[in-house]
């Protein structure tokens, strides 16, 4: 910035003086202009500011706009194909193969691209087990992209192993480099490339800064396989008796939301590995979708969204009062908050337990409102589920989703970020779960009384009491009933939720439009594995569902 302009940037003096030995010219970027080394959160302020990346909102937040990208570039991601990755990588709609010479050819336009430029490093860390957590750089154009680095991920303020810090994974985010489709070989100008040889990404032309969490958790997925952890796009808490809760589910189905229980301590809100040892956090942060966001029903999550250190992409806000207005989605409705997991109240300090998870929660949104509530699983069932992962994609949560949500099965419930085939990571989790007795439940968060349009969303005070009922042990004694077509099982009742909610039909007019719109998903599940068919044990295909008719 410095060569636009006559006068130094605030944080110029103290650039240096967190660097580490291993300088940016083993990643091939030289003569830049120059590079600010793990500045602290004040600083970054600072920068952001002067560079006019983003204003400072009432009660201290970030406020930054992310501009054309206001999600994830889901299609626009490559996995550099190569001798280590050939046969391991599910290669398809999620991982495109990209060749090491595309690759080698993209990364030496970025160096060259960033010559005379400033650039931004934070040395941190991916995982809070010291067992298996790996040393990762982050290399970024944006101050604010530092920033967001150093709340989501894992820091240290140890000087002496700052200066000897040597990077196992390096991210370039260079979100002014545009790609050339007919050059590189990728669907638009934006692309996130990920190569597991060199252990290097590059995200290029996108400020969403959810590309740079979720590129790292793409990168763990596929590494801590190797070394016997199971990596699970979930929320975790656990109770005073230290029993742990896992919630697996795409954006919008409560993940976030439901997991940050006053009642129970955080260890994280979306990725975690379950090793030999116990559940540990990926990460250092939250990153919480907060449109609509309430102070009655998330004040945890709304708290952070009024406190300094917390970044808020595409919030709006009033640019007289500097207040801002969650239930505003004019810009998007994937509106988000980066903030540090410290500013959770009741969190783990140290992001990990060593105790096993007791029940393991799937939250999946029906649209179709025809799901129970919850339902109990058997560990086949829950292998059937977890590697079909129904839900509803909302709203902003990928580039080109319109208002309606849309009916979808994500493997994993994070399809995006799985490398490895889904029926490995559902083999982990079955052999975990007999291992260790764990219960496994799925919780639809989605509508009741008919789909999207028709219905309503199902009351986050229901499931609040389900979950609650499930994780108190109360619903282990309770009456079931066997589901017609699923073959789960689903309580009769539950302390604190009307009957009448345990039976979605119930709630619709015409039952026979409800068990056509049933049959219809147990249809869409049945075709939806037959993609997953030739991995899978006859035992976890018959956990399926069946029609209620042929046709």
């Amino acid at each position: 910035m410095s060569k636009y302009l006559e006068f130094n940037t605030p944080a110029i003096k103290e650039a240096k003086e967190l660097a580490s030995d291993y300088s940016l010219k083993n990643h091939g970027l030289v003569h830049l202009e120059r590079v600010y080394w793990n500045l602290p959160e004040s600083a970054l302020y600072e920068e952001i500011v002067f560079r006019n990346e983003g204003h400072i909102a009432h009660a201290g937040p970030l406020l930054v706009n992310t501009g054309k990208h206001t999600a994830r570039a889901a299609a626009d991601k490559f996995v550099v194909r190569e001798e280590t990755t050939e046969d391991k990588i599910w290669w398809g709609e999620y991982n495109r193969p990209i060749s090491v010479e595309k690759f080698n050819a993209l990364l030496t336009r970025v160096q060259a691209f960033a010559q005379d430029k400033e650039l931004f490093v934070q040395d941190c860390y991916a995982g809070a087990d010291p067992e298996y957590r790996i040393q990762v750089r982050i290399i970024t154009e944006k101050a604010w992209h530092s920033l967001f680095a150093r709340n989501m991920f894992i820091t240290t303020n140890n000087q002496d192993k700052l200066k000897h810090f040597i990077p196992e994974f390096t991210i370039i985010s260079v979100p002014g480099f545009k790609l050339d489709p007919k050059i590189d070989g990728t669907r638009t100008n934006t692309a996130i490339v990920i190569n597991f040889a060199e252990r290097m990404a590059i995200i290029a032309n996108s400020l969403y800064g959810g590309e740079i969490k979720k590129s790292l958790f793409t990168v763990l997925n596929f590494l801590l396989t190797f070394d016997n952890v199971l990596p699970m796009h979930c929320s975790a808490n656990v109770g005073k008796a230290g029993d742990v809760a896992l919630f697996f589910g795409l954006s919008g189905t409560g993940k976030t939301s439901l997991s940050a229980d006053p009642k129970r301590r955080l260890i994280g809100d979306d990725e975690h590995g379950w090793s030999s040892n116990g559940v540990f956090n990926f990460e250092g942060g939250c990153y919480a979708k907060v449109i609509r966001l309430s102070a009655e029903h998330e004040p945890q999550i709304y708290a952070c969204t009024r406190s300094f250190g917390t970044i808020l992409e595409n919030v709006v806000y009033d640019s007289v009062t500097r207040r801002i207005d969650l239930d505003d989605d004019i810009i998007t409705e994937n509106t988000r908050a980066s903030y540090p997991l410290e500013f959770i109240p009741n969190v783990v300090p140290e992001k990990m337990v060593n105790s096993h998870p007791k029940n393991i929660i799937f939250l999946t949104c029906d649209a179709s409102g025809v799901m129970p509530p919850i339902a109990r699983l058997t560990p086949e069932q829950a292998q059937y589920h977890f590697i079909s992962g129904y839900t509803s994609k909302i709203a902003g949560t990928e580039i080109g989703l319109g208002i309606e949500p849309q009916i979808t099965f994500s493997a994993c419930f994070g399809a995006p970020f799985m490398v490895r085939p889904p029926f490995e990571y559902a083999e982990m989790l079955k052999q975990r779960m007999l291992k260790h007795d764990s219960q496994c439940w799925l919780v639809n968060t989605g509508w009741v009384g008919g789909r999207f349009g028709v219905g309503k969303r199902i009351s986050i005070r229901h499931t609040r009491n389900l979950l609650n009922a499930t994780l108190e042990g109360k619903l282990n004694d309770v009456e079931y009933r066997k589901d017609k077509l699923f073959g789960f099982e689903v309580p009769i009742v539950c302390p604190d939720v009307p009957d009448d909610v345990l039976e979605p039909s119930n709630s619709w007019g015409e039952k026979d439009e409800y068990w056509k719109k049933y049959d219809a998903l147990a249809a869409r599940f049945i075709e939806n594995f037959k993609l997953f068919k030739s991995g899978c044990s006859q035992i976890v295909i018959d956990a399926g569902p069946k029609r209620l008719s042929k046709g």
